[in-house]
């Protein structure tokens, strides 16, 4: 039976669909049968680019996604967890990773994609166990997968017999250009590589295609797919933008390259397919890998030289690079626990110093300065995550009574600090709130909370002074401080309710108000402990001193 023109377009339309929930059904099965360690692959196996690229290919391979790979790695550039460099292994890597679902797609089971899809479904609904249900959520991806396939592969079948469609297809193997320019344009529009390439190996099945034709189209797929890093990258660090870029740059070069030796690619497709008797899709699927991996081969030596050129393409000062560590060095571990001890803290303090310039330009609410804050606070995240790092790898060093208290010491700080950043970002949203609801508050409050921060700022500020020099003048000083920011904000809570008796605040600027206060006295809390914990490191030093000046 002949299908019409509206059922080739819904049939097609909803095997897509399908298809693309089949892959994420897949995706997120794999994901969570292997547990919640994809981040933790990319972040801790990119030590060198080949490290970065087997990590991306094992990641990708996992959630079925080179664009959710690319994404994770913008995530982890953007805070600071992986470098420019590192990221771009792992974008190489996803883009070998992604090939295993043109080759999943090759196998010829479509024919069993119900009663797959049907077992699937039965672990889902019928079994309570959280790894069989896993397990469940795979089958019933590939089921899907493969049945959204079929009804594809059945809605083309009728377009053999159109004039206009073979004229298209006749004009795409005419011009490789053209057939990149459409590859690119429909996978910018699906948002999936591994679902164009399907729908490539449905046309390929089905003769309403030539090898020569089809190979500019999957040079177009893998440009297409970098669009949804692109968007990631959006509202990223600058990091994060060139991650993207790089994304792009790859897959535009590789397909450069393969577009000048054509002939000899198309060439090596049909010597393969003939060596290795394989069906259409496996042909699409074969030719897919042998792009992505002789892509990564030849610009795999290039990093630096990729990191370098997207510099130059988006300018400018990534924070990250700038607030990286500068402190810790892991040969003076095993050579010098000691000496590395004192690196942390050197370290430490650097932190501590970058969050008080957070502090400092806190009540600064333009949208450039908002930014700047926020790539602050993840740069200091990814400095406490080292420091923490290097300060597990201390401890299982033999040290000293002293150096093992300092280490505790030095540990608490360490997480202090990143206290001290979050409520420092939380108290910019109190503020952001504020000015984007206008909410109403009192002359005397605003005063009132201008008093306080000042207060808690010069407290915090105080706190790093007296960092590494134990000095008790200073240390009473941060004290009294801080014990003087609890009275003035008990002091602050009790006028502002009498003025909200008065009507003076809105009830909006009260919730603001007390918010701000609660705030700025955690911070004023928290210099205090850094500065006890420190000074108190040095009581033996400053005994023994006063000893001898007795």
């Amino acid at each position: 039976m002949e299908l019409s023109a509206l059922e080739i377009i819904f049939t097609f339309i909803g095997g897509l669909g399908i298809f693309l929930y089949g892959i994420k059904q897949m995706g997120d099965g794999l994901q969570a049968a292997a547990g919640d360690r994809l981040r933790s692959i990319l972040n801790r196996f990119t030590s060198n680019p080949i490290m970065g690229v087997l990590a991306g290919m094992i990641v990708t391979i996992l959630i079925q996604s080179s664009s959710g790979t690319t994404v994770i790695t913008i995530g982890l550039v953007s805070a600071g967890f992986m470098t420019l460099r590192q990221a771009i292994g792992v974008v190489m890597g996803a883009n070998i990773g992604t090939t295993v679902t043109a080759f999943i797609i090759g196998i010829d089971i479509g024919e069993y994609s119900l009663p797959i899809l049907a077992i699937g479904a039965f672990l889902i609904f019928f079994v309570q166990k959280r790894k069989v249900k896993n397990v469940g959520m795979i089958f019933f991806g590939f089921g899907s997968l493969f049945y959204g396939l079929e009804l594809m592969s059945g809605a083309v079948k009728p377009l053999a017999n159109l004039d206009g469609f073979h004229d298209i297809m006749l004009s795409m193997s005419h011009s490789p250009i053209l057939g990149v320019a459409a590859g690119t344009f429909v996978t910018l529009i699906v948002q999936s590589s591994s679902a164009t390439i399907g729908i490539l190996q449905g046309f390929f099945a089905n003769d309403l295609i030539s090898l020569h034709g089809a190979l500019p189209i999957l040079l177009g797929d893998n440009i297409g797919t970098t669009i949804t890093a692109i968007l990631a990258s959006l509202a990223g660090s600058l990091a994060a933008k060139r991650v993207a870029v790089t994304h792009v740059l790859f897959n535009l070069i590789g397909a450069a390259i393969f577009l000048l030796i054509l002939p000899i690619y198309e060439a090596a497709v049909t010597w393969m397919q003939g060596a290795f008797r394989l069906n259409p899709e496996m042909v699409i699927a074969f030719a897919h890998g042998t792009f992505n991996i002789t892509n990564t081969l030849i610009q795999l030596p290039f990093i630096f030289v990729l990191a370098w050129l997207v510099t130059k393409i988006i300018p400018g000062e990534d924070l990250n690079e700038k607030y990286k560590p500068k402190y810790l060095d892991n040969n003076l571990i095993n050579r010098a626990p000691s000496i590395a001890l004192q690196e942390a803290q050197d370290e430490i303090r650097n932190i501590g110093k970058l969050s008080m310039s957070m502090l400092e330009k806190v009540d600064h609410t333009d949208d450039k300065a908002v930014k700047k804050h926020k790539q602050k606070h993840a740069a200091i995240e990814n400095m406490y995550d080292n420091v923490r790092q290097y300060l597990n790898k201390l401890s299982e060093k033999k040290l000293s009574a002293k150096d093992g208290e300092r280490l505790s010491v030095l540990y608490d700080v360490n997480r202090t600090i990143l206290k001290v950043s979050a409520l420092t970002e939380s108290y910019l949203d109190e503020l952001q709130k504020k000015e984007s609801s206008d909410i109403r508050i009192s002359e005397k409050a605003e005063q009132s909370i201008d008093r306080l921060y000042e207060h808690v700022k010069i407290s915090y500020e105080k706190t790093f002074e007296a960092f590494d020099v134990y000095d008790y003048v200073k240390k009473d000083e941060v004290v009294k401080r801080s014990e003087d920011s609890y009275l003035l904000e008990h002091d602050l809570r009790k006028k502002h309710i009498k003025r909200l008796s008065s009507g003076e605040c809105s009830p909006e600027g009260s919730l603001v108000y007390i918010d701000m206060i609660s705030i700025l006295e955690r911070i004023g809390y928290h210099s205090r402990n850094i500065s006890e914990s420190m000074i108190n490191l040095g009581e033996d030093t400053y005994t023994q001193t006063s000893e001898v000046r007795l």
